[in-house]
């Protein structure tokens, strides 16, 4: 089932939206669509990564280094 969502938006991301379809050949649903994906995906990302942060910390892991130590 698919449900329609009204937006709203200013003229200057309105204009770079129409450009991006022009040049990319796909409709704007298909742009909100995709960018609401990777939006909702990141943000998934974001809150497993506060989830683990402590943990991690908790077992010494406190950069990306000691990541990367542990891994290569």
């Amino acid at each position: 089932m698919r449900q329609n969502l009204s937006v709203s938006l200013a003229e200057p991301l309105a204009r770079q939206l129409e450009a991006v379809c022009s040049a990319d050949g796909c409709t704007r649903s298909e742009v909100v669509q995709r960018a609401l994906r990777d939006w909702l995906f990141r943000r998934e990302l974001e809150l497993l990564r506060a989830r683990a942060i402590p943990y991690a910390e908790a077992e010494g892991f406190v950069t990306d280094e000691d990541v990367f130590r542990a891994v290569s």
